[in-house]
């Protein structure tokens, strides 16, 4: 089988014609993401998107569709640059944000309860409304552009007093073709204990699902609060482009 035609396949696609992304995101192992997300604070899908999808969007970089482009050597934010998507997203960007957020909400719900804090809708349209009636109406979704050379210091993406806790980050490139290093990873901060890495190597297409803030833990005395901060590893060679859904909107 050829490489493309086995990447189609792998991401739940026949005769090289993707299905559509309801039912590649509804086909997802969703208790196995669950269990992972509740025990390491990470779970990666799978691939997703098709090499075809990965390309345009990647390719959308130099479009007018961007709000504000941010050089992350300018705020400290480590080596690359990134854009976000302006208002109306596009619509594989839109179609993302919309089919997770359901999916995911039962477990943002499930931490919520947990650590005593207050439910989130089922649905991404009424939490979107919440944000906007907090002041909260910009998109956060963004593109990401690394080069060799280029890192993305740990950090949370937290854009005002809503955040949803939980967040996607897509491989838009071929790490076996386009580039090396640039490994996702995410740091777990434990009380009175040390720092846990946690290192996620994706295949083109395929996502990461991290918390963005804090998770809960079971610990001898119930549940406590851990926080989370992610980034990017140097990219040793070639260029890497990420693209990241965020489900809450920045003021």
């Amino acid at each position: 089988m050829a490489p493309a035609a086995a990447a189609c396949v792998d991401a739940g696609m026949t005769d090289l014609t993707p299905r559509p992304i309801a039912e590649r995101i509804a086909a997802l192992d969703w208790p196995r993401i669950a269990a992972e997300l509740d025990q390491h604070g990470c779970a990666a899908t799978g691939p997703l998107l098709s090499p075809a999808e990965c390309a345009a969007l990647a390719e959308s970089y130099g479009k007018p569709i961007f709000r504000s482009r941010i050089v992350m050597a300018h705020h400290g934010f480590g080596s690359g640059e990134y854009q976000y998507f302006a208002a109306p997203l596009p619509e594989p960007v839109a179609d993302l944000r919309a089919l997770l957020y359901p999916r995911l909400a039962p477990v943002a719900n499930a931490w919520a309860a947990r650590l005593g804090t207050a439910p989130f809708p089922p649905g991404h349209a009424a939490f979107l409304a919440a944000c906007h009636a907090a002041g909260q109406t910009r998109p956060t979704p963004l593109l990401l552009k690394y080069g060799a050379g280029d890192y993305n210091c740990l950090h949370q993406d937290l854009y005002g007093d809503l955040a949803f806790p939980l967040q996607a980050a897509f491989l838009l490139s071929d790490p076996a073709r386009d580039f090396s290093g640039g490994e996702f990873v995410l740091v777990e901060q434990r009380p009175r204990m040390q720092s846990r890495p946690e290192v996620v190597a994706l295949r083109q297409g395929e996502a990461v699902i991290f918390a963005v803030n804090h998770r809960p833990v079971a610990g001898r005395r119930g549940d406590y609060r851990v926080a989370l901060r992610h980034g990017v590893s140097r990219i040793r060679s070639g260029a890497r482009f990420t693209l990241g859904v965020i489900f809450h909107d920045a003021k």
